[in-house]
């Protein structure tokens, strides 16, 4: 029998911000407040989930002519056809010249995992991506495992949020980057669809190439249910086909074949005018009640006489936007007021409600006056 094991010199992983999470729930403090919950949550502080979603997801589990066989290759057809005309309009000139597509993928980050062996592979010219700060560690870990060199972009400068959209695609384009988006939050951020995917046409019309991961399923709340699409954009449709083409070779050793239920989910509910309806309604009632709370923390400061400017709470749009708070205040906001924030001062606005939106106003006021 073996005496040593093989795992003998594996180190445990270096922690990474999950582990905020982790301290948290063994703070015993009665006020303690986590605001970094990745999912949208409800005024009762429970994950948001679209009315709509329970009634399908039943029907899904009572339908007969459904099968369990293994889905093709790049996925479900009829979730990928729905995503990509959701994301770019259906009678956009990108779907009428046959130049985009796009496979199912596993999971939040599956498409960037995708896309990153794609690039990888065929694209070794370039081999240095540039990743907004909010997102480093999440997707930027995919890249550095890559090979990829790994660089931050950051909208958030310390005094004020830094985000001109024709400055970023003049970069763009100067520097000759090939631009991956990531879109996991449409619908959350102004409550239409559309408007939230519009600066991708400025792409489109001008000619670009680019991948795009599309996560719907925060947009339906069905987070154990994590599905989505790495969409294509070429200049050609056979540019594209060959594209798809390796995209399939990889995706079929990553994980062969996708799930389906998220998927059959999303696809049911675009498919259907009315259920979209109702669909679309309750984003829209989500995104109403963010901008009430990011309008109601920036009096409650104004009210308290905090220093400084907090007109930057009510520019940003989402669901998580950036505090505006410097190490230090935040470093007193967790040990001090046991509120559990990012390093980078980015919070879930949908983690405030009537019940602690005083004590997290009140505890900001503190951090900047004393911190």
């Amino acid at each position: 029998m073996p005496t040593l094991s093989v795992f003998m010199d594996v180190p445990l992983a270096q922690k990474l911000e999950g582990s905020l999470l982790k301290i948290y729930k063994q703070d015993t403090h009665v006020n303690k407040m986590f605001l970094a919950y990745k999912v949208c949550m409800t005024n009762e502080g429970e994950p948001w989930t679209s009315s709509v979603v329970p009634k399908i997801r039943l029907q899904i589990s009572r339908d007969p002519s459904l099968n369990y066989e293994y889905m093709p290759e790049m996925g479900m057809k009829s979730f990928i056809r729905s995503s990509v005309e959701l994301l770019f309009g259906k009678h956009n000139q990108v779907i009428l010249e046959n130049r985009v597509g796009g496979l199912h993928t596993v999971g939040e980050t599956g498409a960037f995992q995708l896309g990153a062996k794609f690039l990888k592979t065929w694209c070794q010219a370039s081999q240095t991506v540039y990743i907004v700060s909010s997102h480093k560690e999440h997707h930027g870990l995919i890249f550095q495992d890559m090979g990829f060199r790994v660089s931050e972009y950051s909208f958030w400068n310390s005094e004020r949020l830094e985000h001109d959209s024709n400055i970023l695609l003049d970069v763009v384009e100067n520097k000759q980057i090939f631009p991956f988006f990531d879109i996991n939050w449409q619908g959350f951020l102004t409550g239409d669809l559309d408007e939230d995917t519009r600066f991708l046409n400025y792409f489109v019309c001008h000619g670009f190439e680019f991948f795009c991961s599309q996560y719907l399923s925060k947009s339906f709340g069905i987070y154990d249910e994590g599905v989505g699409t790495l969409v294509v954009v070429t200049l050609n449709n056979q540019l594209l086909l060959c594209v798809l083409s390796q995209l399939m070779t990889i995706s079929r050793a990553l994980w062969l074949t996708p799930p389906t239920m998220g998927a059959r989910i999303i696809t049911y509910i675009l498919s259907n005018p009315a259920l979209q309806g109702e669909w679309k309604q309750s984003l829209k009632g989500v995104v109403e009640n963010i901008m009430l709370i990011k309008e109601k923390v920036k009096e409650k400061l104004r009210l308290l006489g905090t220093p400084g400017s907090w007109e930057h709470i009510t520019s940003q749009i989402g669901t998580h936007s950036y505090l505006g708070l410097n190490f230090q205040q935040l470093e007193y906001m967790v040990k001090k007021k046991h509120i559990y924030i990012p390093k980078n001062g980015r919070i879930n606005f949908t983690c405030i409600n009537a019940s602690n939106i005083d004590y997290v106003t009140e505890s900001i006021n503190e951090a900047v006056l004393y911190a």
